[in-house]
């Protein structure tokens, strides 16, 4: 069996809390010192002014040293003056975006995975944004800002591990109650086709317990009978990883199905020069 390093990571756009910048040499030394295997990445930007203009995605692949990588766009446009944002009409579409496609398209915003392994197959899916608009604290203003929500997405890849294949999900849940807490349940009945063992890793905007209450339970049909065909993940890391300065809660997670009683060696959160988020790493024997 073979040991690999698994993380996820808000990297808020690359942002510093000290000095409220996003540098891309900042971004780099975060992402290298996280040293992962795979990475799931969210609020991730793509050719935005205020992250320099950069590809976060292929910035991150960089400094990983990973040749395989996706970026899915939850919205194309721009940052909105107050919050939220100004899509971008002639691109109604919500991308993927790789190697191949360098510098293509105008600005984004999304999720991205990464892997320094070989990826056999990708595949996206995508969810509307609640209706709703919710009071936040939003880093750089003071009080609570109204935000509403953003189109949210799962990204799949079809990795080639070192003992066959096996599956990763990454994800970025909405932040309205209920919203999020049916995102992850479909995410359970759609992956059901994907190789085992998986693992779905990112921040899914629910507290601590919560997710594996959600994706732990059995589902019932109209029957009554329990639903065959949905992954049921168990939690592989319960620890604190907001905010970055003082954690206190845990809105990031890495989930597994499939693994062995004994797979998880080791797990830790990682504070990096960005972000209001700890990074989660998880390291497996696969």
């Amino acid at each position: 069996m073979s040991v690999l390093r698994f993380a996820t990571f808000n990297l808020l756009h690359g942002m510093a809390l000290d000095d409220g910048t996003a540098e891309t040499e900042r971004l780099t030394a975060a992402l290298a010192a996280l040293d992962a295997d795979v990475v799931a990445l969210q609020e991730v930007d793509r050719h935005q002014d205020r992250s320099g203009g950069t590809d976060q995605a292929a910035v991150a692949a960089g400094a990983l040293g990973a040749e395989q990588w996706r970026f899915l766009a939850a919205v194309h446009g721009v940052p909105a003056p107050v919050s939220g944002w100004l899509p971008d009409p002639a691109t109604p579409e919500r991308h993927v975006y790789g190697p191949a496609q360098n510098g293509e398209g105008g600005p984004a915003y999304g999720i991205a995975l990464i892997s320094r392994l070989p990826v056999m197959r990708w595949r996206a899916r995508r969810f509307p944004a609640a209706p709703l608009s919710l009071p936040l604290r939003v880093q750089g203003r003071p009080g609570l800002t109204r935000v509403p929500d953003e189109p949210r997405s799962v990204l799949a890849a079809v990795v080639d591990g070192p003992h066959g294949p096996f599956t990763v999900l990454a994800a970025h849940l909405s932040f309205v109650p209920g919203w999020n807490v049916s995102q992850l349940a479909r995410i359970g009945r759609s992956s059901a086709d994907l190789p085992q063992p998986q693992l779905l890793l990112g921040d899914f905007n629910l507290p601590g317990r919560v997710p594996q209450a959600v994706v732990g339970r059995r589902e019932r049909g109209n029957s009554g009978r329990p639903r065959r065909h949905r992954v049921r993940w168990r939690s592989l890391a319960r620890v604190p990883t907001y905010p970055s300065y003082r954690p206190r809660v845990q809105f990031d997670h890495v989930f597994g199905h499939g693994l062995g009683p004994d797979a998880v060696r080791r797990t830790e959160t990682v504070r990096l020069g960005v972000s209001d988020h700890c990074a989660l790493v998880v390291e497996l024997e696969l």
